[in-house]
């Protein structure tokens, strides 16, 4: 255990910031400017060690590129040729980038092994190897639904496939599987999840169509070449996340979050603290980013109110519903998380790290078989928390130190570069 990173806030968090850009879209645009001929140039590229994982998996099938910083130049035009040999691909702890490069590899001629970290080989890679095999991929998983994953390309058909629970990474996954297809490809999402892969496709040239369902959506996309993408990479959502929590949890707090991505399937912890009582408000759209939407974002410590969070609003916020469970220890009545099922497979079981965190800190908090309560308003008193080696875990533990009353100990801090490098300093230049 270590001492957390920060101490209790003895007044509020003042100033501006800036996070890191964002993962999701940093993995992302890597891997489709991989397939597209030319020379891609991605600023603002996430330094988070997930997305440095996506960029040596592509080294290691043979992208050339340079990075500078946070500027990303990289040549594209992946070569789908078969080799004798089976190419083995490290993914480290990222399940982002496994799920996505299946998509990828789905299509290429070669055979492909898909390994990783010992975490990433307990996460569920079923869901990605169904669609695919439907496509018409050779797919092997070493334990069932577990990876190793081992890939034989092969000449894929498009389909129509309605995940069975809904995940941006499934949906992007069939869709980079649907670029080499031989006709159109469709996925239709009863509830809609992250839509970044398909504002980059149609960046690129895709031929794609969304359209809204309800709450749900349905993806429609020609196969087709891209072309080189120019990006400049928007904040992180959910770092931005991280600190919107803190200053919505420390009286006194009026903080200001610049560039952050203000696309609406990703902005549900806002319109959570919003619900809560915070104070939340756009006050800027910074100019000159064309596939995603920015915005500077000012939060303001409110008394807060308990909320309780449904399965449809669930894909708008599956990675900060930690920072939702501590929220809600200061918050007055009983908050409930319900059909969230997919944070027990998530890097760790989130649900019961939570839980069982909270606790030691002097919550009360109790766990779901899909969720969990947790009635507030509590005082924390401190404790030692175990992260499970997850980065969201172990960034909300630490924020937990800014309103505890005793030290805080964390296991796991040196996770928390997996996401958000910069963590402390961020929060200590509002403090």
């Amino acid at each position: 255990m270590t001492v957390a990173p920060v101490r209790r806030a003895t007044s509020g968090l003042q100033g501006r910031c800036r996070v890191p850009g964002d993962k999701s879209i940093s993995h992302r645009a890597a891997l489709l400017s991989a397939l597209a001929p030319g020379t891609s140039v991605i600023a603002g590229f996430s330094p988070a060690g997930d997305c440095r994982t996506t960029l040596a998996a592509l080294r290691a099938l043979g992208m050339q590129m340079t990075v500078s910083g946070d500027l990303l130049h990289l040549k594209g035009g992946l070569d789908r040729a078969g080799e004798k040999v089976t190419r083995e691909v490290d993914c480290g702890r990222s399940g982002t980038t496994m799920r996505l490069l299946a998509g990828i590899l789905a299509g290429s001629e070669g055979e492909f092994l898909l390994t990783g970290h010992p975490q990433l080989l307990g996460r569920p890679m079923g869901r990605v190897a169904k669609p695919l095999r439907e496509m018409g991929s050779d797919i092997g998983l070493l334990h069932h639904d577990l990876p190793p994953m081992r890939i034989r390309g092969a000449h894929l058909r498009g389909i129509t496939y309605t995940p069975d629970v809904s995940s941006a990474q499934v949906k992007s996954a069939i869709l980079l599987a649907g670029l080499s297809a031989a006709g159109p490809t469709t996925v239709v999402e009863p509830v809609a999840t992250r839509d970044h892969t398909e504002r980059l496709l149609a960046g690129m040239g895709s031929q794609i169509t969304v359209s809204r369902t309800g709450r749900g959506c349905r993806v429609r996309m020609e196969p087709g070449e891209l072309t080189p993408l120019h990006l400049t990479v928007p904040g992180d959502a959910s770092s931005a996340a991280v600190i919107a929590t803190a200053a919505a949890l420390v009286p006194g707090s009026d903080v200001v979050i610049e560039g952050v991505s203000a696309n609406p399937t990703r902005t549900g912890l806002l319109r959570v603290l919003s619900a809560m009582g915070a104070g939340v408000e756009s006050v800027g759209h910074p100019p000159g980013h064309e596939v995603e939407p920015v915005e500077d974002i000012r939060v303001r410590h409110r008394p807060l109110r308990a909320v309780r969070i449904e399965a449809e609003d669930v894909p708008f916020l599956i990675d900060e519903l930690p920072l939702v469970g501590l929220l809600a220890t200061q918050a007055t009545g009983t908050t409930e998380v319900v059909g969230a099922q997919e944070l027990r497979v998530k890097e760790s079981d989130r649900i019961r790290g939570l839980v069982e965190g909270l606790r030691r800190l002097g919550a009360d908090a109790e766990e779901l078989p899909d969720g969990f309560v947790v009635r507030g308003h509590t005082e924390l008193t401190g404790g030692a928390c175990d992260s499970l080696t997850d980065h969201r875990l172990a960034m909300t533990f630490s924020l937990a130190a800014l309103i505890a009353h005793g030290p805080v100990e964390v296991s796991g801090l040196k996770f928390i570069d997996d996401s958000f490098p910069g963590f402390t300093e961020c929060l200590g230049r509002l403090l």
